[in-house]
């Protein structure tokens, strides 16, 4: 029987890898890698280096996987739904053309593969018709928002209180009473709406990478200054993955924030595959 392994990789350091994670590439003899063009060919590129790095034995292969555009249109689960359903069809393909019976194939999932990733529900999709039998297992992995949350320095939740994890989408339709925010996957910069409710921001970009940008302070002083970050670091790099938090200022006493800081952490050594 055809194996697939669905690998959270963390949310960009290698040095965020598990042990089980680890294991599990060693396991691998396909790794079917996205590929979404020159913009983000770092992202594809550190795939393979995580590999070179953490693999002990020589003839696993890659697959490339030219991974469909979504359109964007006014219905956006609709273009979800569809773009889901031509990489179902892709991913069909490659693993009965380039998965033989008895191998194992891997997906490797930026951060975890059970928050914000598609990945999983593709597979899923996949195993309840498919041709041919597989068995999937789940790796967990190193999320941004944990990755943010160990950057910052900060806790995620206040004593007895709860955390909402959202996306920018939906950032701009109600902010939870009570429960701090934390906001992934944000586009169009949506706290720039809640500018003068009070709050504070822990935003963070390429976590764990050499190129991190870490930002804190009340949301009304920096959110200009995240704006002109964040540009400015599309621009330099072609892509951007940014993460942040939002809380009410008097949830944490200001001679606790940490500095604001664009190192990156020093254990992490820079890929050779030429990333920005």
């Amino acid at each position: 029987m055809r194996k697939v392994l669905i690998i959270g990789i963390g949310a960009g350091n290698p040095d965020y890898l598990t042990v089980q994670a680890i294991e599990a590439l060693n396991e691998a003899d396909v790794f079917f890698i996205p590929d979404k063009g020159s913009d983000k060919a770092a992202l594809r590129s550190l795939r393979e280096e995580i590999c070179a790095r953490f693999i002990r034995q020589p003839g696993y292969r890659f697959v490339p996987i030219a991974v469909p555009v979504r359109a964007k249109s006014d219905d956006y689960k609709a273009d979800v739904a569809d773009w889901h359903a031509a990489i179902e069809a892709r991913y069909t393909a490659l693993l009965q053309s380039e998965l033989a019976e008895g191998e194992t194939g891997a997906f490797l999932v930026w951060g975890d593969p059970a928050l914000y990733d598609s990945t999983l529900r593709i597979i899923q999709a996949i195993d309840a018709k498919a041709p041919f039998p597989f068995a999937y297992t789940v790796i967990p992995g190193i999320t941004s928002v944990q990755a943010l949350a160990a950057q910052h320095r900060i806790a995620l939740n206040r004593i007895g209180e709860p955390v909402h994890v959202t996306t920018g989408r939906k950032l701009g339709e109600a902010l939870p009473e009570g429960a701090d925010t934390v906001v992934m996957l944000d586009g169009e910069q949506a706290f720039k709406r809640l500018i003068g409710q009070g709050l504070e921001i822990y935003w963070g970009a390429y976590l764990g990478t050499p190129e991190e940008i870490l930002i804190s302070g009340p949301l009304d002083e920096v959110a200009e200054e995240i704006d002109r970050r964040r540009r400015e670091a599309r621009a330099a790099n072609g892509w951007i993955m940014d993460t942040y938090l939002l809380r009410k200022s008097d949830s944490k006493p200001k001679s606790d924030a940490p500095p604001k800081s664009d190192a990156p952490p020093k254990s992490y050594a820079p890929p050779k595959c030429g990333a920005p």
